[in-house]
């Protein structure tokens, strides 16, 4: 391939206006096609064809602010420890065997499943997932689901 030395773009490095004067030839944003996004849907209409083709339409579903849901979440593991805040600060009680704990009181609204727990519990929570529960239930206490799940 033959090597261009003498090419304009070479040659005219250090002058300002690169030859082409300095009365609004290649200045101002005339000689881009307006600025920003103009022209999107007109002249630069190959450009978006080429190298953006997703710059118009709209995808995908955002759900309104009202529908989203949002909970706090405790682990089963993390019982443990609570448990043993709450007996040490007397904010606990006793139906019989169990310690009683209000998730929903305490600020939680789901029960996860992660982690082991050593005490018989009897939770009441708004959710719980099936492995959390199942934890609960094999430790020898119960979940109370204080509302049923909604599902969309």
């Amino acid at each position: 391939m033959v090597v261009r030395r003498r090419k304009k773009s070479r040659s005219m490095r250090g002058i300002r206006t690169h030859g082409y004067g300095s009365i609004g030839q290649h200045r101002k944003s005339g000689s881009r096609g307006g600025k920003g996004a103009a022209g999107m849907h007109k002249h630069k209409w190959s450009w978006v064809v080429k190298y953006f083709p997703d710059w118009y339409g709209k995808r995908g579903f955002t759900y309104p602010v009202r529908m989203k849901e949002e909970y706090q979440a405790i682990n089963v593991g993390e019982l443990n420890e609570l448990v043993r805040q709450l007996v040490s600060e007397g904010k606990i009680h006793r139906e019989g065997e169990f310690f009683v704990l209000d998730l929903s009181s305490l600020g939680y609204s789901k029960l996860l499943g992660r982690g082991k727990v050593d005490f018989k519990l009897k939770v009441a929570v708004y959710r719980a997932t099936k492995e959390a529960v199942e934890k609960i239930r094999e430790a020898g206490g119960e979940v109370v689901l204080l509302a049923k799940e909604s599902r969309r």
